[in-house]
């Protein structure tokens, strides 16, 4: 009888660890039924031992540096990127270059012992060299008609010399809910290792160069197949915020939101830690459980919970859920009562990475795995000495999923992060616009094709229609244009998963069955509210909502048990390979995950056929964009080798 323990001393003896085994596991179904946990390692929150203790609120939220533009990218950009490796790069030439590196370093979790004295970690560093490594990296600043070439150097140590042990350092970088092309979207096949680069070319323009379709708030984070769990809990992630005449990153122009010092990024990751021989705090990550990772530290901007001094103004604090496998229900609480309450409404802007048509006032933020949420917060009524509490008060004890259950505010666990109130000293010209812009529009008679997606538990790896990723397969062919309705169904009634499909973003048609209308936002109970009764009312006059739970245009679908979801989606501009997957990375790598191709109009697909059939001398296409180079596969520009891996 073969054990998911055989499987993987067979894969380490050739060489392939987890995936080789994973993948052979795949071939037989036989062997699927034993691919589950040992029995010995831990599946719950309780099962394992506590991290070591760190006072709350005892170091300030760390703030990602800015990403620098190199000043002459002739003479940093050595090889030039090629163009022939890029769709429509004159049409969208890099008007900005950057240069930044994937590193391992020691990142201070906490002032206290064990954690003062660093955790090896991955991060990014700017190739400007002014800042040093981060985890969240340097924050890019972007705007719409202006395109960027990111170069991504590989930096870290090659396999067996990393302090990180349970990461693997090759890697992709997937700018998430960008509009990019295939080649430069951090396809999970399409990783570099140590020494080696990777260009990304970002155009920077709206899907269909329509401007409804513009977008705000994105990360970009490592997506190698089979490692994307364990390397973005590493550290391999940062911001990437997109601005245009309406957004503007200026709070007395356009819109006129918060902005420079008073708008925040953070993202919330729960983590698990040890003491290593040297006294110092480590990183647990648990391999061999495909249910998914659950930490017992909030950490906030890689900082166990820290505190964010406020001025009594408004801010824009940008929200990412980083994962690994948590959903966070959120709530503010202030030390001090406004108005006959200590409870402080978020008034929402964004869902997922676009604006909201109209702002919305919600008691509290559910919050599923990759979701983003930009929220305004008002500090004005409270003065300089108070404090306001961000609780999670969602529990959660494994990595399926939330248990449905809440806790207590004032139970510890519940802590992310407090605003200390102080004393401010310059005027707040900020606003909150009424409206902002309406959804993308769409034609149910264009639509090509309906497909059905169900997200199900099969003998220890997570299926997608039954079946396990295979990168050489394409699961839909998509023409290039048109629009197609996606089923997701939840097949499981004791496990949640958030669903992300990279390049565009879908519009909501149903909820289980329910009509969803545009005007329509969703709290976590199902209630449908329209927010057309806003209009012109100021957000203190806005009934809230319970839970906001995203809008009706969005790029995770997030399924709770035995839920279902039918959507509509679009594929203009680009040709190529992309993924869809669960953003419970855990589940990601063991193996919820599908490939489609968009293809040119006429040339689509149902059904699943392998790529050697519909490319190259076997199939009806020739070999898809951009692979023009097929001697530096699977690699996209030729680089300088690294003599470390060629010696090896």
């Amino acid at each position: 009888m073969a054990t998911r323990r055989d499987l993987l001393k067979l894969a380490l003896a050739t060489g392939g660890g987890t995936l080789a085994a994973r993948r052979a596991a795949a071939q037989n179904y036989e062997y699927t039924r034993f691919l589950c946990p040992p029995d010995d390692r831990p599946r719950d929150l309780d099962d394992m031992p506590p991290s070591p203790p760190a006072r709350p609120f005892a170091v300030p939220l760390f703030k990602p540096p800015v990403m620098q533009p190199v000043a002459d990218p002739k003479r940093n950009f050595l090889p030039p990127p090629n163009p022939a490796a890029h769709q429509r790069y004159e049409e969208f030439r890099p008007q900005k270059f950057y240069e930044i590196h994937e590193r391992e370093f020691r990142w201070a979790f906490h002032s206290d012992p064990p954690y003062a004295g660093g955790t090896w970690v991955w991060g990014f560093q700017d190739g400007v060299g002014k800042s040093p490594p981060s985890s969240p990296g340097p924050t890019y600043l972007a705007r719409y008609g202006e395109p960027v070439m990111v170069r991504r150097y590989n930096s870290l140590p090659t396999v067996g010399h990393s302090e990180v042990r349970f990461a693997l350092p090759s890697t992709t970088s997937h700018l998430h809910n960008g509009h990019t092309a295939s080649e430069s979207d951090g396809n999970p096949q399409d990783w570099i290792d140590s020494g080696e680069f990777w260009d990304h070319h970002y155009g920077n323009f709206p899907a269909a160069f329509d401007p409804r379709e513009k977008l705000t708030t994105l990360w970009y984070h490592d997506h190698r197949l089979d490692f994307t769990a364990a390397n973005v809990y590493a550290g391999l992630f940062g911001f990437y915020f997109l601005f245009d005449e309406d957004d503007t990153g200026d709070e007395t122009t356009g819109w006129r939101l918060p902005s420079g010092d008073y708008d925040v990024a953070f993202v919330l990751e729960d983590m698990r830690f040890d003491v290593d021989e040297a006294g110092h705090a480590r990183m647990v990550f648990e391999n061999f459980n495909t249910d998914g990772m659950i930490g017992d530290r909030m950490t906030v901007n890689r900082i166990i919970t820290p505190y964010l001094q406020v001025e009594p103004r408004k801010y824009r604090l940008r929200i990412l859920n980083g994962g690994p496998s948590r959903f966070y229900q959120l709530f503010l609480r202030a030390s001090r009562k406004v108005g006959g309450t200590d409870r402080v409404n978020f008034t929402v802007i964004t869902g997922d990475g676009n604006f909201l048509p109209e702002p919305v006032v919600a008691e509290s933020l559910f919050m599923s795995v990759a979701q983003r949420y930009d929220v305004i917060l008002d500090f004005s009524a409270y003065k300089p000495g108070d404090h306001l509490y961000l609780h999670n008060l969602l529990e959660q004890i494994n990595g399926r999923g939330p248990s449905g259950r809440m806790l207590d505010t004032t139970d510890e666990e519940s802590l992310l992060m407090r605003f200390d109130v102080v004393a401010g000293n310059r005027e707040d010209p900020s606003r909150i616009p009424d409206f902002f812009r309406p959804l993308p529009s769409y034609d149910l008679d264009q639509v090509r094709r309906e497909r059905t997606w169900v997200f199900d538990y099969d003998g220890g790896l997570w299926t997608i229609n039954g079946k396990v990723m295979e990168p050489n397969r394409i699961d839909a062919g998509i023409d290039q244009g048109s629009f197609e309705i996606w089923n997701f169904r939840n097949g499981g009634n004791d496990w949640s998963h958030p669903i992300h499909s990279h390049f565009s973003e879908f519009i909501i048609l149903e909820v289980n069955g329910k009509p969803f209308e545009g005007r329509f936002i969703q709290d976590k109970d199902g209630e449908e509210m329209s927010i057309g009764e806003y209009l012109g009312r100021p957000p203190e006059a806005r009934r809230p909502i319970r839970a906001f739970y995203g809008g009706a245009r969005r790029d995770v679908a997030t399924l709770l048990p035995d839920d279902e979801l039918k959507v509509i989606m679009r594929w203009p501009d680009f040709l190529g390979k992309h993924v869809m997957h669960c953003h419970n990375v855990v589940h990601e790598d063991h193996a919820m995950m599908v490939r489609w191709d968009i293809m040119e109009p006429g040339k689509g697909f149902s059904g699943s056929k392998q790529a050697r059939d519909v490319y190259g001398p076997n199939g009806p296409l020739p070999e898809p964009f951009p692979d023009p180079r097929p001697e530096s596969k699977p690699h996209l520009e030729i680089r300088p080798r690294n003599p470390a891996i060629e010696e090896g």
